[in-house]
């Protein structure tokens, strides 16, 4: 577990832009249990990628008409059990960590990767992401 004042400014990079945390994996299951509406998960990380690609890449890929209806995150390596609860939801892709998951009417439609993160601009990470807008959240 990472200490608090550590990660403090890596979860207000997503929150202060509308994502709201899942902490426990019963606010998880809440969510994700939807059976209407679109929903984001960016299961947020400490690593360099996710500092100068993944959540620069979500910031952006916010910058558009079409977005989901509900914005989340949880943080690996602190929100261990909100993120393992979240990661069942996510299979058949194995744990990734960056990773973003969309869902539509309670079922994952488009799911990002690590190894999709990784080397990549944000740029490209938010155009992937604005693609699945215009398909699922339309």
């Amino acid at each position: 577990m990472y200490p608090p004042e550590l990660v403090a400014p890596m979860k207000e990079d997503l929150t202060s832009v509308g994502f709201n945390e899942l902490h426990t994996p019963e606010q998880v299951d809440e969510l994700l249990n939807k059976e209407e509406g679109t929903t984001l998960v960016v299961v947020n990380s400490v690593c360099g990628c996710a500092a100068g690609a993944l959540r620069p890449g979500v910031k952006l890929s916010l910058d558009s008409a079409v977005k989901p209806d509900n914005l989340t995150t949880v943080f690996a390596g602190v929100d261990r059990e909100a993120t393992d609860r979240a990661r069942q939801y996510f299979l058949p892709y194995p744990p990734s960590s960056p990773s973003v998951a969309l869902f539509k009417d309670g079922k994952l439609v488009h799911f990002v990767e690590r190894h999709h993160i990784e080397g990549r601009p944000a740029e490209m990470i938010a155009e992937n992401l604005k693609m699945a807008y215009e398909e699922y959240c339309s």
